[in-house]
């Protein structure tokens, strides 16, 4: 059951910047202290965004755009060749105050009652593991959610997500390329599976972000070898 609110912040999906479909879901968290505060804000018309969906810590879902709309969730954006996020994309905020107020590790309730809607979706719009992402990820230095705490492993658990098998003694021979694999904006030409970073995003954005996602224990923005290794194994998983 879901409670209907309807935010007035959505349009049109742009059909000439959706190739690939409906092929993603972008998890968010909201980064305000209280849901009724979210709720308020995404349904805003002066705020100009929104989400199809918010889930409070309870598991309590809340309906706000419906997925044939285009919800104003992502942003400035990318994620393996698409560049308008939001045209390709169902958006989930999580109810957790962020790195701003007090981040705090998401409920069981909140992520069983996401892991049961997200199942749902992907399975309606055939969206494969890796298109099951971050904020953090599809906006690599501007965004930080929904951030280290988040259980990716346990999404990745019910086949939503990517997660790496324990990897062994190989590094990516380029890293870069690995990661534009997994989907990431990395340096280089979009025709060789790059894309042209936005002048504010630095490469340590970029490994910051993944780190977030794939090695929460060790977030450093350095491309060691610890993060080598966890690419690598990001990557086969795609192979």
């Amino acid at each position: 059951m879901a409670l209907d609110r309807a935010s007035p912040n959505f349009g049109p999906r742009i059909k000439a910047d959706q190739e690939q479909g409906l092929s993603l879901l972008v998890i968010h968290y909201t980064g305000m202290q209280t849901c009724a505060e979210a709720l308020e804000h995404l349904c805003d018309p002066g705020a100009m965004v929104s989400a199809h969906l918010v889930i409070d810590l309870d598991g309590t879902v809340h309906r706000l755009v419906a997925e044939t709309h285009r919800a104003w969730h992502a942003g400035k954006s990318y994620w393996r060749g698409i560049s308008d996020v939001n045209s390709a994309s169902i958006g989930i905020e999580l109810v957790n105050p962020g790195h701003k107020f007090g981040y705090e590790p998401f409920p069981d309730p909140q992520i069983a009652r996401l892991i049961e809607i997200s199942e749902q979706i992907v399975a309606s719009h055939h969206i494969p593991p890796a298109g099951v992402v971050g904020h953090s990820d599809v906006a690599p230095g501007r965004k930080a959610d929904p951030g280290e705490l988040f259980p990716w492993n346990r999404l990745a658990k019910a086949g939503l997500g990517l997660w790496p098998a324990p990897e062994n003694s190989e590094i990516s021979e380029n890293p870069w390329t690995d990661l534009a694999l997994i989907g990431y904006a990395v340096p280089g030409d979009p025709s060789r599976g790059g894309a042209i970073l936005e002048p504010q995003t630095a490469e340590k954005d970029v490994i910051i972000a993944f780190q977030r996602h794939y090695l929460p224990e060790a977030i450093s923005g350095v491309l060691d070898l610890q993060t080598q290794k966890r690419i690598h194994s990001v990557a086969e998983e795609l192979s």
